[in-house]
């Protein structure tokens, strides 16, 4: 990058300009050679499980599949509807259970192809990037201090939340991850031609087992069945995918003279499952300790599984090697401390110190774990008391190789084992705790009411925020004096907390690391969960040094709140007591942004605008104080929620915003779209990494002018206004809601046995605000409205156009990587939008006094896919990525009978005057089928 005074303004733009990776967009492949590939893989695919519904249901059925397939390339055929309306709902069910184990195949080759096709690129992503971190080091605009500053806090934290938009059980994903690992051995032309054969039955065997096994759950998944999940792609990305990554990211940063330190930490991960309390009465503060428990076990069962991986290999001798004295005083505490372990081992292995230290460390790993399981007291010395002490042990084996002059095994795989120690802890995951800002003021109230200081209940924001800033800096306790045991709001909030210290007790300082307040209006959102973490030892503030256990973070959600987020964050870190706790947790303030709720509240061109103005603010208000601005995006896995490639959504965020660290959800079905199959889930995070990388280094300013920032604001400013605008006027058309219940299965939907979390908030009215934002998007996404990720862009676009803005809007496409992500976006939510199979939803479920909004709906799609195309200068969607379209095109052929199905489904279960339990699971087996067609669904 060079100085803004050797450069104009069009080299600027140019050097800006990017062509957008479609397939990136799209999930898919985008060359002819991998979607031959595809094809043929599907065909195999598709044959197979033809065999094993004839096997298990008779021919007669599969030439029903056949024909309704046929049929509903024309939705309005009558023949069609005369077959689907005459199918019994026994039949139903095989029916549906077909077109979704055909999607559940077709995604997991597509998966595969996607990933082969990334990893024959000449250059990965972090080659790419470090290229351009070189390009700068040499041409002086980027110094070696700034880099070394960013590498020091680096991190890339994805975590995984529990939504209820993952239809898949585990069960099926383990099998459909076999497939995809026996169709790429099959496509190894040096096989002998007894493993053909060989290969040819496994690969029939495992989809006669899908379609053995029942894709419903059985019951609902309570939080320690998302936990599980979670724990079950953990310990897949640990074992197969971050040990590479990281020797990836080492090997290129000393491409400029770097050495990422053993134990760096540029990638951890976060959960919330267990953790996320808001509008879920399912997680309890038992429910947190027990699923802290699993993940515990699980993460210490996989630094097991590693040391016994790489013991085998640590046979240095001392008659052939030296060793320091640190490893042999190491060893001599050991053997006391673990006299049993010492005699079982030294007979064959006393001139071995580094498998002697790893034995030593792999019995101490198991001792801890049954100290978790049981509560047993620690014994210094046999089991481990902190994660610390686990690492020190590893790293003194290193430091003995390195000490010797024995680089190659010292940087091999003890230090692969360090790193991924490092990067997963013995839990896996760092949690985080959500829970609404009402809660904390109830229990305040009740607190205050108690010892009868004042009525907090009655006071006013500005009272309540002076009042809470004075009891922050205050020593007396709250809980300590007062009559009468505790109301249940106190109870409830205090027990939370507590729950939270004695995970920090038991587990370490990275268990829990952040609270996260929803709803924040104002700061005293934020003083009041200070005070009440004060009243259980989390937070003091009296003594010389400050004590902060965990820290505390706002979740921006709607339109109101992004546009108050800058001022609130000045409020916040202006307050002198709240300021030494950002201090004592190290200058870092975490700010979460939410995306569904601002979406669903003003359309997605006002929430995708607002988020990152936003983060601007944010940003300046956080170089103001002098602290670290680590963003949390709560994105979904839709466009309506903020999804998209998540290295795409990184290199959009405003210039300076990111520093080093960042932390963003991954929701629902995203989590096995990107990391079901290790090869695909190494791309993805490779991807994200060096994304995070170059823009905390190279994307801190923008190099150009005012004046055409200013232009590129105003022009957003209008679109994202008129989005507004054409968005609101719809949502509040007081037929929309009766509409979108009618024309999709959203009141179905909370009878899937898909996430622990209500689908609608708890007490309402049974309006369009009770409804959670995941269900909105996923609804409208069954019926191929898919309304949330792009209603409204093209009335935005097109008063652009009329204002004389035509120009800005290419230059901004060409030039601007966050309007170029966000019309990308759109894009591909406008091409898997499909008004034929809409209209026939509304047709024949929509009351007639209802159906106007849909011809609201057409206009304003016919409107944004005319003005999309005009700022993209393209003559059809998708028209640069033709491999792409054939993809979409192909899934098509077999959403559409799953569509038939559903609204013939929809009708019958409805009329009916009994529940008609398969009926019911007929229906609920087509909205599994079309979550697996469409893929990012919620």
């Amino acid at each position: 990058m060079t100085s803004q005074s050797r450069l104009t303004i069009e080299q600027i733009l140019e050097s800006d300009r990017r062509q957008p990776d479609s397939a990136s967009f799209g999930g898919g492949v985008s060359s002819a050679a991998e979607h031959t590939a595809l094809r043929a893989s599907v065909r195999q695919l598709t044959t197979l499980l033809g065999e094993a519904l004839t096997r298990h249901e008779g021919a007669e059925l599969l030439a029903l599949v056949e024909r309704v397939r046929r049929l509903a390339r024309q939705p309005e055929d009558a023949e069609l509807h005369r077959v689907l309306d005459d199918i019994e709902p026994g039949t139903a069910v095989v029916l549906a259970r077909a077109f979704t184990a055909y999607f559940q195949l077709v995604n997991t080759t597509e998966q595969l192809h996607r990933w082969q096709e990334l990893a024959a690129g000449e250059e990965g992503p972090l080659a790419a990037t470090v290229g351009r971190i070189s390009a700068a080091l040499d041409d002086g605009s980027l110094s070696r201090e700034l880099l070394t500053t960013v590498l020091d806090r680096l991190e890339y934290r994805p975590v995984f939340t529990a939504h209820p938009t993952e239809a898949s059980r585990r069960t099926v994903l383990r099998l459909l991850r076999k497939v995809a690992e026996t169709v790429r051995a099959m496509e190894d032309p040096r096989r002998p031609g007894w493993q053909v054969r060989a290969d040819e039955r496994r690969l029939a065997e495992l989809v006669d087992l899908i379609w053995q096994t029942d894709e419903l759950r059985v019951v609902r998944p309570e939080p320690v069945d998302e936990a599980r999940t979670a724990v079950y792609y953990l310990r897949s990305i640990a074992g197969e995918v971050v040990p590479d990554l990281l020797a990836e990211l080492d090997r290129q940063l000393a491409r400029v003279d770097v050495t990422l330190p053993a134990t760096a930490r540029p990638l951890r991960f976060g959960t919330w499952a267990g953790g996320d309390r808001d509008g879920n009465p399912n997680v309890t503060p038992a429910v947190t300790l027990d699923i802290l428990r699993l993940q515990h076990t699980a993460g210490i069962a996989e630094l097991v599984d590693a040391v016994d991986e790489i013991l085998a290999e640590m046979t240095a001798s001392t008659r052939i090697v030296e060793v320091s004295d640190e490893l042999r005083e190491s060893l001599e505490a050991d053997a006391v401390a673990l006299p049993i372990t010492w005699e079982s081992i030294r007979r064959l292995n006393a001139d071995e110190p580094y498998r002697l230290k790893l034995s030593f460390v792999r019995v101490r790993l198991l001792r801890a774990r049954d100290r978790l399981v049981h509560g047993t007291p620690h014994e210094p010395g046999r089991d481990y008391r902190t994660f610390d002490e686990l690492v020190r042990d590893l790293v003194l084996v290193r430091d003995s190789m390195l000490a010797d002059g024995d680089e190659l095994t010292g940087d091999g795989t003890i230090l692969r084992l360090i790193r991924t120690a490092v990067t997963f802890g013995a839990g896996l995951a760092t949690m985080d705790v959500r829970e609404h800002s009402a809660k904390h003021h109830a229990a305040l109230a009740e607190l205050y009411a108690r010892i009868g200081d004042l009525d907090y209940a009655g006071l006013q924001r500005p009272e309540r925020i002076a009042v809470l800033s004075r009891e922050m800096a205050s020593a007396r306790p709250l809980t300590g004096v007062g009559a009468g045991g505790l109301g249940e709001a106190a109870t409830a909030s205090l027990d939370l907390l507590g729950v939270i210290r004695e995970a920090l007790d038991t587990y370490g300082p990275e268990t829990v690391e952040t609270y996260i307040v929803s709803m924040t209006h104002d700061v005293d959102d934020l003083f009041a969960v200070v005070v009440l973490a004060r009243e259980v030892g989390l937070v003091d503030l009296t003594g010389a040094e400050v004590v902060a256990r965990i820290g505390f973070a706002p979740l921006f959600e709607t339109v109101a709140e992004l546009e108050a987020a800058g001022p609130l964050l000045d409020a916040l870190l202006g307050d002198p007591t709240y300021r030494r706790i950002v201090a004592a947790r190290g200058d870092v303030q975490e700010i979460m942004l939410g995306y569904s709720d601002s979406s669903k509240d003003a359309g997605i061109a006002a929430s995708q605008w607002q988020v990152h103005r936003a983060q601007r603010a944010l940003r300046d208000v956080a170089r103001k104080h002098g602290v670290v601005l680590r963003l949390f995006h709560g994105r979904g896995g839709s466009t309506g929620r903020g999804g998209g490639p998540t290295a795409e959504a990184i290199m959009s965020q405003p210039y300076g915003s990111l520093a080093g660290p960042i932390k963003i959800t991954e929701q629902g079905e995203v989590i096995s779209d990107k990391y079901a199959l290790p090869g695909l889930g190494r791309q993805n995070l490779e991807a994200a990494l060096a994304a995070v990388l170059e823009a905390s280094v190279l994307h801190r300013t923008s190099l150009l002018p005012d004046e055409v920032l200013s232009r590129w604001n105003g022009t957003m400013d209008l679109v994202a206004e008129q989005g507004q605008q054409a968005y609101r006027a719809l949502v509040r058309d007081d037929a929309l809601v009766p509409f979108f219940v009618a024309a999709t299965p959203v009141d179905e939907l909370g009878k899937m046995n898909i996430g622990s979390r209500p689908a609608k908030r708890p007490g309402g009215a049974g309006g369009l605000d009770d409804l959670r934002a995941i269900p909105w998007v996923f609804g409208w996404t069954q019926s191929r409205i898919i309304l949330p990720g792009w209603f409204g862009v093209g009335s935005g676009l097109a008063a652009a156009f009329a204002d004389g803005r035509g120009e800005t809007l290419q230059e901004m496409y060409g030039s601007w990587a966050f309007f170029r992500t966000f019309v990308s976006n759109v894009q591909m939510t406008l091409t898997k939008t499909d008004l034929d199979i809409a209209a026939e939803y509304v047709s024949s479920l929509v009351p007639a006094s209802s159906q106007g909004v849909f011809d609201v709906i057409r206009a304003e799609h016919e409107l944004t896919v005319e003005q999309v195309l005009r700022v993209t200068g393209d003559a059809s969607l998708l028209e640069t990525a033709p491999v792409l379209q054939r993809t979409l095109e192909l899934r098509d052929l077999y959403l559409a009978p799953l569509h038939a199905l559903q609204v013939s489904l929809l009708k019958k279960v409805r009329a009916a005057d009994e529940p008609d339990e398969d009926l019911q699971r007929a229906l609920l087996l087509t909205i599994n089928g079309i979550s697996a067609g469409l893929r990012n669904t919620g």
